[in-house]
Formats: C-alpha cells, structure tokens, sequence
C-alpha cells in the first residue's frame, strides 16, 4: 500500500513535469513563430514605396495623414469611405524629415531597451 502511495505521488510529480516541458515548447515555438513573421514583415516595409509619416485623427473616423509614395510626400484625408489629395508637400515644410533609417520616428535597428530607456528618460522618477 504505502509503495502504491510513493508511486503515485511520483507519477503526478511526472506528468507534472511533462506539462511543464509541452508549455515550455509551446512557448519557445511561438516565440520563434512571431519572430519569424515580424522579420517577414519588415522585409516587405522596406521594399515598399509608399510609406505613411504622420497621422492625425479628426475625429472618431476620420484623418489626415502624411505620406510618402516614391519621392512625393502627399497630405491626404482620410474618411469612412473615400480618401481625398489635400496638397502636395515639400520636404521643407516638414519639421521631420523622413529618411530610410527611421519610420514612424522609430530607428529601424533599435532594440526594444533602447526604445524603452528613451520613454523612461522622458518620464520624471517620484
């Protein structure tokens, strides 16, 4: 009886271990899924030729956006079902100027931390 006690108690501690080990792989398989499919999509960002700058919304549907197609940098609104050509820019009358290396304010080969440690620096410690 009391060999049939440990047994059990060390089946459970195993099929304990077992779940834990299938969560492990599970996660390292999506980890390396996501990162797959993110790197995918970086690729097919940067060989595109229109790039959206800036967007401002107006209200609950609608915005302006800036953006770039090839070398013209075009205002245009966007509604619920239409998009309209407000004015084309010039890249003076920008305060950011787009570049290859950056996107949306965002270095294309910054690391998360560097992002982070940015954002912390902005915020007062209490």
């Amino acid at each position: 009886m009391i060999l049939l006690d440990i047994f059990s108690g060390w089946n459970s501690f195993f099929q304990l271990i077992g779940i834990l080990l299938i969560f492990l792989f599970v996660l390292v398989i999506t980890y390396m899924t996501t990162r797959w499919i993110a790197g995918y999509q970086q690729g097919v960002i940067r060989n595109r030729n229109i790039q959206v700058i800036e967007t401002f919304r107006v209200s609950n549907n609608k915005f302006i956006q800036i953006i770039q197609v090839g070398k013209r940098i075009l205002l245009i609104s966007v509604c619920k079902d239409t998009m309209n050509i407000l004015a084309e820019l010039a890249e003076e009358d920008l305060t950011w100027k787009p570049s290859a290396e950056e996107f949306q304010g965002i270095k294309m080969n910054e690391n998360f931390q560097e992002i982070l440690n940015r954002l912390k620096d902005k915020f007062p410690r209490k």
